[in-house]
Formats: structure tokens, C-alpha cells, sequence
């Protein structure tokens, strides 16, 4: 389940135990335990904390998108080009963007 694999990741990128997240979404250690297990579902309001505090989409969280932050993703600034005027591009194009991004980067890292 993709929900309970990018709670974990994200919690863990910031070196976080399961209690501070917890203490974050003001539910006990065991109901973390049970969002990363897949053994409990999470409520709109706590999806939407989670996604503020880890500054992510709740569609990300849900695995409906793999872009994180896509306002993030807008701003970043692309080599020798000053940064990409990514007006106008929706999330499935910033998503179609960074899935070319990273398949360049594969291509290189064969070389």
C-alpha cells in the first residue's frame, strides 16, 4: 500500500520515530504504528496535517500523484537555463516532466 510506505519514507527522511509523528497528528504512537502497518485508515484532517507538515500533497500521501510538491517543483531552477517557465503545466505534465528528467538521468549514469 503506497500510503503507509511514503508515511514511513517521509518520517524517516526527517529522522523522525513514530511518537513525534504522533504527537504531530495528536493521535497515540499505536495508531501511527496502524497508518504505516495499512491496519487503519487515516481521517481527512489527518491526511491534510501529515501533508502540511511533510509540505506534500495529500495525493502524493495517497499515491495518486509521485510529485510531491508541485508549486516546489515549479520553482526549480533547471542548469544553463535560468529556471523553467512551467506556467500553464498542470500535474500530469510536471509529472510527465520529471519522469523525462529521470530518464535522462538514467541514460547518464549508464555511461
Amino acid at each position: 500500500m503506497i500510503i503507509l510506505n511514503r508515511l514511513r519514507d517521509l518520517r524517516l527522511e526527517k529522522d523522525l520515530l513514530q511518537s513525534d509523528i504522533a504527537r504531530i497528528i495528536n493521535k497515540s504512537d499505536r495508531a501511527v504504528g496502524l497508518y504505516e502497518r495499512g491496519e487503519r485508515d487515516m481521517n481527512t484532517e489527518t491526511l491534510a496535517i501529515l501533508s502540511d507538515f511533510f509540505e506534500c500533497t495529500i495525493d502524493y500521501l495517497l499515491g495518486k500523484s509521485d510529485i510531491r510538491n508541485p508549486e516546489k517543483l515549479k520553482k526549480v531552477p533547471f542548469a544553463n537555463a535560468g529556471g523553467l517557465n512551467t506556467d500553464g503545466l498542470d500535474n500530469e505534465d510536471l509529472l510527465e516532466l520529471q519522469k523525462q528528467i529521470d530518464y535522462i538521468k538514467k541514460l547518464k549514469e549508464k555511461k
